[in-house]
């Protein structure tokens, strides 16, 4: 902890999470606001673009001020990296301005640039503020005509040509139905008062936006779940025995209700066992 590279490294990460602070505290509220949440991302981006571009020598000041008060030797920037021994035997002499600059500093930040593309890309983000435009609240302030066709128009299996124009009409009738009648402000209320027959175009654009969360957080599961269940120990696992691992531990609710006897005798009689179990 007294060394110049763990100095460094903490310096640059409390830059890294000070930039997306605000994005992962917004990501985790149970209100969710996408419009605001989808600016966050967007912001977050630039901001690292300008730490990678900008922000090599404030950070360097801060890191060497930071060991001038505590005593702790900063390296030479201009002689060479002694941990790069083995570059070095090679006749490949790096410095350390250049292990700490290129290795480290802009490593980091272009990992997690990628990290927010790959997660964040545009067509997913445009996504996202299409099915924000449905929400209900402030009498449908996020309201976008526009959006919602767009939306409409990445489902071509689901809306034709014609119902998209349809679709658009019958937007705009259902915007000031919904905003002149208090009793509606959300899916459920709409099905209650049996506008879904009166705006089946809108309410099947509807229920596609509420899919998604939902197809969405089933992947994130299972991509969890593989991670925990095919380890290092577990590499050479195949794709069935892998999947026959999964669904119990995703669906463990489901399995906790099912008694252990049950399963005891289920694979009794799958074949003839040597004892009985």
């Amino acid at each position: 902890m007294e060394s110049f590279d763990f100095i460094f490294t903490m310096h640059l990460m409390i830059d890294m999470l000070g930039i997306t602070n605000e994005l992962s505290q917004s990501l985790q509220r149970k209100d969710q606001d996408i419009e605001n949440a989808m600016k966050l991302v967007q912001i977050s981006k630039q901001r690292l673009q300008l730490l990678r571009e900008n922000g090599w020598n404030a950070l360097l000041a801060e890191v060497s001020r930071f060991c001038g008060v505590f005593e702790v030797v900063v390296p030479n920037m201009n002689e060479t990296n002694k941990t790069r021994r083995r570059a070095v035997r090679r006749g490949e002499e790096i410095t350390n301005l250049h292990h700490y600059r290129a290795d480290l500093f802009y490593t980091v930040v272009d990992m997690q640039l990628q990290e927010l593309n790959n997660r964040f890309s545009e067509s997913s983000t445009e996504l996202l503020l299409c099915v924000s435009c449905l929400n209900p609240s402030d009498s449908f302030h996020a309201y976008d005509e526009w959006k919602l066709i767009c939306l409409a128009e990445l489902y071509p299996s689901d809306f034709s040509i014609i119902e998209v124009v349809v679709l658009k009409n019958q937007l705009s009738t259902y915007i000031i139905d919904m905003r002149t009648s208090e009793e509606f402000s959300s899916a459920k209320q709409i099905v209650k008062f049996k506008k879904n027959d009166v705006y089946p175009l809108v309410y099947r654009l509807i229920t596609l936006a509420l899919t998604l969360p939902v197809a969405t957080a089933t992947v994130e599961r299972a991509f969890s779940a593989m991670k925990i269940i095919k380890h290092r120990l577990r590499s050479r696992m195949g794709d069935d025995w892998l999947n026959d691992c999964l669904v119990p531990y995703i669906e463990k609710d489901v399995f906790d209700l099912i008694p252990n006897e049950d399963v005891v005798q289920y694979y009794q009689k799958m074949q003839n066992r040597l004892i009985k179990l």
